[in-house]
């Protein structure tokens, strides 16, 4: 039997999903779903039950639950913020001029320290710990 060869078309996406389906204040949700990640990446290292979480958080656990499938509308940034906070994690704002070859100023969110998500694309999380942990940590 043959097969049949169809062509598909494919479009290269920007870099930001939110942006290229047409969701309005794009930058903002990918800043929460970076925040959210980053969230959720912490409470995995801590092996730690919803209802545990919730308590570090100090929410609910319907919130937690909306965290972790990334149902982030009801979550500002300053909120997420504090989560973080909560769970240990340093959050730094920096504001710079945008290069002059850019033609808009942006909204972006990093990982000085990346933590595994558990989506097994981070790398090995103990690798990642040993090489960023400060000098007066404990080993």
């Amino acid at each position: 039997m043959g097969t049949t060869r169809r062509r598909i078309k494919v479009t290269e996406g920007s870099g930001n999903i939110f942006a290229d389906v047409g969701i309005e204040r794009p930058e903002e949700y990918l800043a929460k779903a970076e925040l959210a990640r980053q969230i959720v990446g912490a409470l995995d290292a801590r092996r730690v039950t919803q209802a545990e979480a919730a308590r570090i958080l100090g929410v609910n656990q319907p919130k937690v639950s909306a965290l972790r499938n990334g149902r982030l509308d009801g979550f500002s940034t300053e909120r997420l913020f504090r989560f973080l906070n909560a769970l240990g994690r340093d959050v730094r704002i920096v504001v710079s001029p945008k290069p002059r070859s850019r033609r808009r100023a942006r909204l972006t969110v990093g990982a000085a320290c990346p933590i595994s998500s558990g989506t097994g694309t981070e790398g090995n999380r103990r690798d990642l710990r040993s090489r960023h942990r400060p000098a007066d940590a404990p080993r």
